[in-house]
């Protein structure tokens, strides 16, 4: 790469390939949860990763590019650990917690690429698209903070009353 606006395009691109492997994974995920609340967490975290996906194209319209043609290997690899907690067997209550440990792991991904992306953003004084990337990330944020606190009531609680 041999300027940051590069860098910034080589990001983007990464986290519009991870997002469009997460609107593939989610429902699965949504599928596997046994607690109604996480469902329901995972069901409205695709609604916002396919909303999120809009806004990364308005990013590159923004700034006169497309997406480069890349798979973003580490959402493929975090996707790869998520189906592989789907696939085990147990307790349904204890596989929640793992299902959440698993998303948990792909929103830390995307909180750090979108904060990253929104600081060379902001270094190249792209206002418009450093505000965009701000408010995928905080929903990003928001997300992992219903994920944490689904793991601190109901689902871990229902996991180690089943597990007793």
């Amino acid at each position: 790469m041999n300027s940051m606006r590069e860098l910034l395009i080589d990001e983007l691109s990464d986290l519009y390939s991870a997002e469009k492997q997460l609107v593939g994974a989610l429902p699965k995920m949504a599928k596997a949860a046994a607690c109604e609340k996480l469902r329901t967490a995972f069901e409205e975290h695709l609604a916002v990763t396919v909303n999120q996906l809009t806004r990364l194209e308005s990013v590159f319209q923004e700034l006169g590019e497309k997406p480069k043609r890349k798979k973003c290997k580490a959402m493929e690899g975090l996707i790869e650990e998520g189906a592989e907690v789907i696939k085990k067997k147990g307790l349904p209550e204890v596989k929640d917690v793992a299902l959440i440990g698993a998303a948990q792991r792909v929103e830390h991904y995307e909180m750090a690429a979108y904060g990253t992306s929104r600081a060379i953003a902001e270094s190249l004084q792209l206002i418009t698209v450093a505000g965009l990337l701000q408010e995928t990330l905080d929903e990003e944020r928001d997300a992992d903070t219903e994920l944490n606190n689904l793991a601190l009531s109901d689902v871990n609680a229902e996991a180690v009353a089943a597990s007793e």
